[in-house]
């Protein structure tokens, strides 16, 4: 494959310090942002060091979400702050993991690949780990700098392996066409009432000690840096003090790229790689600054009711809360968002619960836990006529809840919750009924749709040939298709071939907006791209209101 960069591919390390969930993922995001609107090509990717092979297998309470690439690999959430950011379209080779680093070294082990040698961290396990860094550029020819984020915290013992390899990248590509950009806490102590900037030198002392010199340091702060702490960063780190960047807390994770490039970030990345940009694009800016007006002044106003197992955790469905603010920014309204807790829905409770939202989303998980108060959540916006959007798991209980309620099928249900029910209306792919393996094993990936001409779904989408990201083992049972489509639940999507549903609807003459399905459109939604069928959903729950 023929590459047409420009210059040399540049390689930027992001590393983070003292302590954890400063916001790396969307820094890496913020700084492709920057890079890619003044036309240079980018990827990012994500070196995470647990030892599992991927989140697959992981409660989203360890976690967070799952997000699942086009080619069907099941990764961190930051790649989700990745393509939402920018243009770049990731991939497995976009998410590394201890897990894979050593599952490949130890098979190459087995194969004899390293025949009469002992297998050490130094040099095996760093070289897989920088082989795997530069795969991301192999994939794609065309980019010209890779952005990596390494998981974790400065001192972590699972992360050494990883900082090393990165420190050991820059010898081996050239001191200039690399960079380590590092984010710190500067901590506010209310009772001294000042910041403290001891924390980002011990963390900076760390990673001088693994023989990384940041380039950068990115300061998280709820105040404003002065001159004077900035000089003292810069002496006590190492660094000119042009590249300590301030980043304080903002109202929005959008408005991060723009605080970033007022602090000069993307001119110093670009001098320490000594790279040229072609033009800036003002439209790209103006589009975001549009954005951005739409997330803090909107015009309009709804409240979504997100009825889920997860969540007392925020990470569990974030690109799901992301994708419904995408939403309401296509209909310049700003989306209040009532977490229900489905375990603790019952029948007479989601009254008293739901009585004022103006929509209700079901979103995906696994497990019988919750059903009941999801079920209960549906069958309340079908008989009150509430716009309702299911996705996956709620697809599945939609379907459940109208065979239960409108069917007359009392004892409907899936053979994920139970095996020996006498009307499965969900059940398993057929090409899952003999695996035994859980990681990586599900309908995974990017799968093609057809829609129908007369649903709301072809409303949305404006086409009748989708491709949307699924992961999943469960469908709906064909043989009750009929069945529910004489009784109004008609089918809007399907697979090429027909023969695994893809979309349910209720038919807009009995129901305003009731849309459910099998896939997972928040995963291809994006801030001034957002996707079709969250966009309608929440006009669906303005025109509700009104």
């Amino acid at each position: 494959m023929k590459d047409n960069s420009r210059f040399p591919t540049k390689y930027i390390f992001i590393t983070g310090g003292v302590v954890s969930s400063l916001g790396k993922g969307i820094v890496s995001a913020s700084l492709g942002h920057l890079l890619e609107s003044v036309g240079i090509k980018v990827t990012l990717q994500k070196l995470d060091p647990y030892i599992n092979v991927d989140p697959g297998t992981m409660s989203p309470f360890q976690h967070g979400e799952v997000y699942v690439t086009e080619d069907g690999a099941e990764t961190d959430l930051d790649l989700g702050h990745y393509e939402r950011f920018t243009n770049a379209v990731m991939s497995r080779d976009n998410n590394v993991t201890t897990g894979q680093v050593y599952e490949s070294v130890i098979y190459k082990e087995r194969r004899g690949d390293y025949l009469g040698k002992t297998v050490q961290v130094i040099p095996h396990i760093t070289g897989e780990i920088k082989e795997r860094i530069r795969n991301v550029k192999k994939r794609n020819s065309e980019v010209e700098v890779v952005i990596t984020e390494i998981g974790g915290t400065v001192g972590d013992i699972e992360g050494l392996p990883f900082l090393e390899a990165i420190r050991q990248f820059r010898k081996d590509v050239g001191k200039e066409n690399v960079i380590y950009v590092h984010l710190t806490l500067v901590p506010y102590l209310e009772c001294a009432g000042e910041l403290k900037t001891k924390p980002t030198q011990h963390s900076v002392g760390r990673l001088r000690e693994i023989g990384i010199q940041p380039d950068i340091i990115i300061c998280r702060t709820a105040k404003t840096l002065s001159k004077e702490m900035r000089e003292k960063i810069a002496l006590f780190c190492n660094i000119d003090e042009s590249c300590v960047i301030q980043a304080k807390d903002v109202s929005t994770v959008y408005e991060v790229p723009v605080m970033l490039k007022e602090e000069g970030l993307d001119v110093q990345i670009e001098n320490l790689l000594d790279i040229k940009h072609i033009i800036e694009d003002s439209n790209s800016w103006k589009d975001w600054s549009d954005t951005l007006r739409r997330i803090k002044h909107p015009q309009h106003m709804t409240e979504i009711a997100v009825v889920g197992k997860y969540i007392e955790l925020q990470d569990a469905y974030k690109s799901i809360y992301e994708a419904i603010t995408h939403g309401g920014i296509a209909n310049d309204c700003k989306v209040k968002i009532t977490r229900v807790d489905a375990e603790k829905l019952g029948a007479k409770k989601a009254l008293d619960v739901l009585k004022n939202v103006k929509g209700i989303l079901v979103p995906g998980g696994f497990g019988d836990r919750g059903i009941d108060g999801k079920i209960n959540a549906i069958q309340y916006a079908r008989e009150k006529k509430i716009p309702f959007f299911g996705i996956c798991l709620g697809m599945q209980c939609a379907v459940i809840e109208f065979a239960r309620n409108v069917c007359g099928l009392k004892e409907a249900n899936s053979t994920e919750f139970n095996e020996g029910t006498p009307d499965p209306v969900i059940a398993f792919l057929p090409d899952q009924i003999h695996v035994d393996r859980k990681g990586g094993t599900m309908r995974l990936g990017a799968y093609i749709c057809s829609l129908n001409q007369e649903s709301l779904s072809y409303d949305a989408y404006g086409v009748d040939i989708i491709s949307e990201r699924h992961r999943h083992r469960y469908e709906v049972n064909n043989q009750h298709r009929e069945l529910f489509k004489k009784h109004g639940l008609v089918t809007a999507g399907t697979s090429p071939e027909g023969d695994l549903v893809e979309i349910v609807e209720l038919d807009k003459k009995v129901h305003p907006w009731f849309v459910a399905c099998q896939f997972h459109p928040e995963f291809k939604s994006k801030p001034d791209k957002v996707h079709p069928l969250f966009r309608n959903f929440i006009r669906a729950a303005l025109n509700q209101k009104r």
